[in-house]
């Protein structure tokens, strides 16, 4: 009758640190953040006097990084490495389109790999911070960007992929690199910077 109940509470034991064990993972699951795509971001960063960060982002290299493995160049590293097509290679894509990799049910209905490097791959998925509301509040101070996944890139954030595992590293200064890409909300529209388009659902 012992041995029965010891082992009663052997099986007890083990399905709370089983049930546990899937509360974590479920934790885990719940702290994924859609991926909403830069179209998204377009929609309030976009006017001349909140700072046209959708322009200065769509113009430079972040934007073309996944156009960049079709060229020639890039064919020519990739067939050294043994890559048949740098376009479909998970090791070009994990740097060169924003959530690569990611679960489909965390990449939005605006999401499109062809992007490149989107907002969001510097900023953090943007599907609990897009909407204006929510950043009116973050920019007030009324919530923790952090809270709501928004991100201030530091160099950790761009050495994830600026480093010595890409085939075409030289080198990289994060001062420096920041200033080449720098679009920053103008003081004045620090207030009202989410307020140039519609409210997105």
């Amino acid at each position: 009758m012992r041995r029965l109940s010891i082992l009663v509470a052997l099986v007890f034991a083990a399905s709370i640190v089983a049930g546990l064990a899937a509360l974590d993972d479920q934790s885990a699951f719940a702290g994924q953040r859609t991926f909403v795509g830069a179209s998204k971001c377009k929609t309030c960063h976009k006017k001349p006097e909140n700072g046209e960060q959708f322009k200065i982002w769509s113009e430079g290299a972040h934007a073309k990084a996944y156009a960049t493995l079709a060229s020639e160049e890039a064919k020519k590293i990739a067939e050294a490495k043994g890559i048949a097509d740098p376009q479909k290679a998970d090791e070009c894509l994990s740097c060169h389109v924003t959530g690569h990799g990611v679960a489909a049910e965390f990449l939005g209905t605006k999401y499109d790999m062809t992007e490149g490097v989107t907002c969001e791959g510097c900023h953090g998925a943007g599907g609990d911070y897009y909407k204006k509301k929510t950043m009116m509040a973050v920019t007030a101070g009324d919530i923790e960007a952090a809270s709501v996944g928004l991100v201030k890139p530091d160099a950790k954030v761009c050495t994830g992929c600026h480093n010595d595992k890409s085939p075409t590293f030289k080198s990289f200064d994060f001062a420096a690199m920041s200033k080449k890409i720098a679009h920053p909300i103008p003081e004045g529209a620090k207030r009202t910077a989410a307020s140039g388009g519609d409210e997105e659902e």
